[in-house]
């Protein structure tokens, strides 16, 4: 019995020794480069544990998906037992389960395996690498049972082999040690002897784009992700979380961004405007002047950071604190925008001078700016808008002011979009200034369609006034009704529809009208001389002048000719 129980135990022991004895030279070293994974939740307790392998030796790893994510952070512990954080996440697929990523390597370069250069074949040898503490040369022998393609390029593997629960992400490599995939289990029937292999080369390409921001695969661990691998996509990726982050995590991102590209001056301007974001005490103040000097020194194009320092200086200004930092005013925002137009008179660096000089209400020099881009290709709505706006302070006359806000609205297009249909309600009340009541009615109307009937008690009023001057009798009816059942609280709406009855001879409903409103505040003198007037016209003098004389008493200053008049 006991011969044959060594003899069993030679037996089974026959595989191991006989993957070993076969196994190439170069499998001992390769197996160097496979590790395991540990990673942890929010409460820094341990999620998953699983494998992966490096690919360069400057640290960039795959493993699969399932294993990061919800993770906070990660760590590897390498064939020697080395524990080495993970650093930045490169990409990921659940799709596919896979996951590429950085890890802050100990020592100068760590061992890697080689992507494999071509995918292999149906029927050809392959090998797993397990992960192991110990200097061996075993390994999983298998074969290639078929291919398929994934992603048009790629190639999903299918293989016959055994694949067990901890050898998940484990690499399979070809007979020359060149990986060619990442393990994973087979969800069918036979898992004893069948497993599949996602293409290495696939997850090795995983990368960040600037649509990255808003993958949900990367989304879901929340372990640092890598900035895109151009400078360009960089700072697209910027520009998409600076909306997104809160500001001590946009400016972690930016101190990345910097880092990785130094002599990108959109870095340094970006952080100068995070940190006054995030606080305006003249520490943050002295660190945001820095970053805008060192934004000048690194800049190609010395205009186009001028000008983004004046922009930033010319903000800050709009929400100046009560103590300004230093010698941050408009004269200094102007003074930074005239020296981009010296380098390069741009129509958008005169656009800025003009809205420095407006805010400075040097309303002369504003509008010489606005009047030399609106001669340029940069003219648009907005542009005639602000000349417009500027000529309207200076008290130009109003028709100049018109042509402009005409020049304004011909510029936004049909269908007139809801972003630009307050241009419309700004032309309106031009015209109406300008004595062209139908004109406004009809900028009313166009407004009401273009913003799909989302619309306030106080545009019916003003829709109103405009109808009642274009004698549009009833549609200032209706419109100031819709208004009053909107807001039934507000006086001046009952005030306006009393003034249409008079107006169409509707007396006593006028006086109906004013009653309401008087019943809302009894303290409402205008209230108490518009029913005077209407009493006069229904011949009751005597209630007329009592309704003047309550109006007297209450401080209505227009009554006192009405007295004069109806009741001496």
């Amino acid at each position: 019995m006991k011969q044959k129980r060594i003899l069993l135990t030679l037996l089974l022991c026959l595989p191991l020794q006989w993957s070993a004895a076969q196994a190439p030279k170069w499998v001992e070293k390769a197996k160097r480069a496979v590790f395991s994974v540990i990673t942890y939740d929010e409460k820094d307790q341990i999620m998953n544990t699983g494998n992966g392998f490096f690919i360069t030796e400057d640290g960039t790893a795959l493993s699969d998906y399932a294993l990061f994510k919800g993770a906070q952070r990660a760590v590897i512990v390498n064939s020697e037992g080395t524990q080495m954080p993970v650093s930045l996440i490169l990409g990921a697929n659940d799709m596919y389960d896979v996951v590429k990523f950085r890890v802050d390597i100990t020592a100068k370069k760590v061992h890697a395996l080689s992507v494999a250069p071509a995918a292999a074949a149906a029927n050809d040898a392959v090998y797993l690498l397990p992960y192991s503490t110990q200097k061996d040369r075993s390994f999983t022998p298998g074969t290639v049972q078929a291919t398929d393609k994934m992603e048009s390029t790629y190639t999903y593997y299918t293989l016959n082999m055994a694949l067990k629960e901890k050898m998940v992400s484990c690499p399979i490599t070809n007979t020359d040690g060149h990986v060619i995939a990442l393990a994973q289990k087979s969800s069918g029937k036979d898992t004893a002897n069948i497993c599949y292999g996602v293409s290495a080369d696939y997850a090795g390409k995983l990368s960040i784009s600037p649509l990255s921001f808003n993958d949900r695969t990367l989304q879901s661990i929340g372990i640092k992700k890598a900035l895109p691998d151009t400078e360009e996509q960089a700072q697209v990726y910027l520009l998409m979380a600076s909306s997104a982050l809160t500001p001590d995590e946009y400016a972690e991102l930016l101190d990345d961004f910097i880092a990785q590209y130094p002599d990108n001056a959109d870095g340094y301007m970006h952080r100068a405007t995070n940190r006054i974001a995030m606080s305006q005490e003249p520490a943050a103040m002295e660190l945001a002047e820095k970053d805008m000097d060192k934004a000048l020194n690194a800049a190609k194009k010395k205009d186009d950071t001028y000008f983004s320092r004046a922009k930033l200086i010319y903000n800050y200004c709009l929400g100046t604190p009560a103590t300004p930092y230093g010698d941050w005013s408009y004269d200094r925002a102007a003074e930074e925008i005239r020296k981009a137009i010296r380098i390069d008179p741009l129509p958008i660096y005169i656009q800025l001078e003009g809205d420095i000089l407006f805010a400075k209400k040097d309303y002369a020099g504003a509008l010489s700016c606005y009047e030399q881009v609106n001669n340029s290709e940069l003219a648009s709505a907005a542009t005639f808008f602000s000349a417009a706006k500027t000529k309207e302070l200076m008290e130009a006359p109003v028709e100049e002011v018109l042509a402009l806000m005409d020049s304004c609205v011909t510029r936004i297009g049909r269908p007139i979009s809801e972003a630009n249909a307050p241009y419309l309600l700004e032309r309106a009340q031009m015209r109406m200034k300008a004595k062209q009541a139908r004109g406004a009615m009809l900028d009313y109307d166009e407004y009401y369609r273009a913003v799909n009937g989302k619309v306030n008690d106080l545009f019916y009023y003003y829709r109103e006034q405009a109808s009642l001057q274009a004698r549009q009798f009833q549609r200032a009816l209706d419109d100031i009704a819709t208004a009053i059942q909107m807001n039934p609280e507000e006086l001046t709406y009952r005030a306006e529809l009393a003034v249409i009855n008079l107006r169409v001879g509707r007396y006593d409903e006028a006086v109906e009208t004013l009653r309401e409103a008087i019943a809302i505040d009894p303290a409402y003198g205008e209230a108490y001389r518009l029913m005077g007037i209407a009493r006069i016209q229904l011949k009751q003098d005597k209630e007329a002048c009592a309704d003047f004389a309550k109006a007297k008493e209450l401080g209505d200053p227009h009554v006192e000719e009405l007295i004069k008049k109806h009741c001496q």
